[in-house]
């Protein structure tokens, strides 16, 4: 079991901060795709991978970061500064 948090604009369209959620991902990025297969409101968070950024236990990773082991991943837009 994985905990999932959402953030900013991913939570409002997944409809949830956080959940438990298992998995059989290998990888950040077939997490993504196996997240926009549950519901339109996932596909539509997901729609555009490259405008999420990923934490893997409160690290940034890229799309192809392992997921083997990992106890939380976060899902959030990415920042801007100013």
């Amino acid at each position: 079991m994985i905990e999932l948090r959402y953030f900013a604009w991913i939570r409002e369209r997944v409809g949830t901060g956080h959940e438990s959620y298992e998995t059989q991902a290998a990888t950040v990025a077939d997490l993504i795709e196996e997240l926009r297969g549950r519901d339109e409101g996932y596909a539509f968070a997901f729609s555009d991978p490259a405008s999420v950024r990923v934490a893997v236990d409160q690290e940034l990773v890229e799309p192809d970061a392992p997921l083997k082991g990992a106890r939380e991943v976060a899902f959030f837009p990415p920042m801007t500064g100013g």
